[in-house]
C-alpha cells in the first residue's frame, strides 16, 4: 500500500502522514543513545516510505539532529527535515528561550548539526512567556525570507498565541500532542487549524508506546525513562490504561485484524489534516506502518472506540507534566 502523503505549504513536495519522530534516537529521558540502531531506524523508515523527519536541538541536546544528518548523507534531497527552536538549556535542564538573538543562533546550529542549507519546517518548540510572540516569529519570518526555512511551524500553542504568530509571519503547522488518551486540541487547536489550512503533526500518537500494546502490568521504566514520570505509568492510572488498550486491541482484531498500535496511527489519521510523528530508535519499532495505511474508521467505529475509552478510563491525565519551566 503506497504511503498516504499531505501537502504542507512552502514545502515542495508532498510529505508522508507518517513522519519519523526522533526524540528517543537522542537518547535524552529515553535512557541514553545507540547510534548505530538510530541511523537503521532512519534508514528503514525511508525504505518504508516515510520522507518526513521530525527532530529538535534538546532531543539529546544536539545529538538527535546529529545522528539524522548522519542518516541523511546523500540522501537528503529525498527528505524534508522538520526541527525546532525555543529552547535552551543547562546543566542537562531544559528551559524556554525564544529570543530572537537564540533563534539566530539555534538555526546555524541545527544547520550544521543537520549538514544542510536548509529546514523545511522550522518550529517553534514552546511559547515562551518572557518574549512576545510576534518577537519570535518576526525572526523565524527573517529566516524564511533569507531561504534557510522553507516552512514555518508552532509546537504547543494556543489558538491565541498561533493568531498572533500568523499576524506577523506565514504560519504552516501545529505540532502539539494528540492521541486517543489525549485529546484536548479537538476543542480548539484542530478545528481552528483545519479552517486555517494548516498540517497537523500530531506527537506522541502511541502515547509514548502505551498505544503499541506491548506493555503489561509488569513493566518498568528506568529513572531517566521519561514515562518513570508520567502520570499514566503509574498505579492506579496504569492499570485503566491497560485495560483500554487490551480492550481496544480485541476491537481491532475482531473488527479489522489488525494490531491496537495501526488502529491508534489510523484513528489520528482519521481526524483531519493530520501527520502522526511515529517515535522509535529501533528499526523493529516502526514495523507495522503498513498497516495503518489505506483504510479509514466510520463514525460508528469511532463511537465504538470512544465508548471503550469511556468505559476503562476513569481517571484520565493529559501530558501536562511534559511541559518544561517558563510557562
Amino acid at each position: 500500500m503506497p504511503m498516504e502523503t499531505l501537502a504542507i505549504a512552502g514545502i515542495p513536495v508532498p510529505v508522508s502522514r507518517i513522519a519519523l519522530g526522533t526524540w528517543a534516537i537522542g537518547g535524552w529521558m529515553w535512557g541514553g543513545p545507540d547510534d548505530r540502531q538510530a541511523i537503521a531506524t532512519i534508514h528503514a523508515a525511508l525504505d518504508l516510505g516515510i520522507n518526513l523527519i521530525d527532530t529538535a536541538p534538546v532531543y539529546g541536546f544536539g545529538h538527535s539532529e546529529e545522528i539524522v544528518g548522519q542518516a541523511l548523507a546523500g540522501r537528503r534531497d529525498a527528505v524534508a527535515i522538520a526541527t525546532k527552536a525555543g529552547l535552551d538549556w543547562k546543566d542537562g535542564k531544559p528551559f524556554r528561550n525564544a529570543a530572537p538573538a537564540r533563534i539566530r543562533q539555534e538555526i546555524e546550529d541545527s544547520l550544521r548539526r543537520l549538514r544542510t542549507d536548509r529546514i523545511d519546517l522550522y518550529q517553534v518548540h514552546w511559547p515562551d512567556p518572557a518574549v512576545p510572540v510576534d518577537e519570535t516569529a518576526r525572526e523565524l519570518e527573517r529566516l524564511h525570507r533569507e531561504g534557510k526555512v522553507l516552512a514555518l511551524g508552532v509546537s504547543n500553542f494556543s489558538v491565541a498565541q498561533m493568531e498572533q504568530f500568523r499576524a506577523v509571519a506565514p504560519l504552516a503547522a501545529v505540532q502539539p500532542p494528540y492521541n486517543l488518551f489525549e485529546r484536548a486540541i479537538e476543542a480548539d487547536i484542530l478545528p481552528w487549524s483545519v479552517a486555517h489550512g494548516l498540517a497537523v503533526l500530531a506527537y506522541g500518537p502511541l502515547c509514548r508506546g502505551l498505544l503499541s500494546g506491548r506493555m503489561s502490568a509488569d513493566t518498568s521504566f528506568d529513572a531517566d525513562d521519561l514515562r518513570s514520570v508520567d502520570p499514566k505509568f503509574r498505579a492506579p492510572r496504569f492499570a485503566q490504561y491497560l485495560a483500554a488498550v487490551a480492550a481496544l486491541q480485541d476491537f481491532a482484531r475482531q473488527r479489522f485484524d489488525r494490531s491496537v498500535l495501526a488502529l491508534a496511527v489510523r484513528w489520528v489519521l482519521d481526524q483531519g489534516p493530520t501527520i502522526a510523528l511515529w517515535g522509535a530508535r529501533k528499526p523493529e519499532q516502526i514495523a507495522g506502518i503498513d498497516q495503518a495505511i489505506g483504510w479509514h474508521l466510520s463514525a460508528d467505529d469511532k463511537a465504538e472506540i470512544d465508548r471503550i475509552l469511556a468505559t476503562h478510563v476513569t481517571d484520565p491525565v493529559g501530558p501536562e507534566f511534559m511541559a518544561p519551566p517558563g510557562g
